[in-house]
């Protein structure tokens, strides 16, 4: 990781820490984790967050937010956005956010301690990198990405060989 994408990640991640942040994306989070429990079959649920909650302080670049609920126990798919960077923290559980090419992922597995350090709570994925996250059986993954492109402008792209059930298991 450039000293510089280290930079950005330390100023998202103090952003994060703070408590109002914190208390308005938990919120949030409780919601989107409420809809996935109504969603038996759906491996993870999202929402957009709107950039204001973050105040001035976000990087530049910074032009959408996200929460997404994992299922425990899931593997959503390998996919890779070629228009964004793709910066992901780990805010509530852990999982392998994995990366690299479908049969040769490379592992990262990110973890939601305050006190660990920022590489094992944050990842940046480059544009066209592919990524898949896996969710340990044991809970829920809870994850606030950002990206470099507005929220309906983002591309997802996923191989062919991408599973369809979506589970780790």
């Amino acid at each position: 990781m450039t000293r510089e994408e280290h930079a950005r990640l330390e100023t998202l991640d103090t952003i994060l820490r703070s408590e109002d942040v914190r208390e308005r994306i938990g919120a949030i989070v409780e919601r989107v984790r409420a809809e996935l429990s109504r969603k038996n079959e759906a491996v993870m649920t999202w929402e957009s967050l709107p950039l204001a909650i973050f105040g001035r302080a976000l990087p530049p670049g910074i032009r959408s937010a996200w929460v997404f609920v994992l299922r425990a126990g899931a593997d959503t798919g390998a996919e890779r956005h070629p228009n964004s960077c793709q910066r992901m923290m780990s805010f509530e559980g852990s999982g392998n956010m994995q990366t690299g090419e479908p049969g040769q992922w490379q592992s990262n597995v990110l973890v939601s301690d305050p006190k660990a350090l920022l590489e094992r709570r944050w990842i940046s994925i480059p544009p066209n990198v592919w990524h898949r996250p896996l969710v340990g059986a044991d809970a829920d993954w809870a994850v606030v990405s950002f990206h470099t492109v507005p929220a309906d402008e983002l591309i997802e792209e996923r191989p062919d060989s991408s599973r369809k059930d979506g589970r780790n298991r």
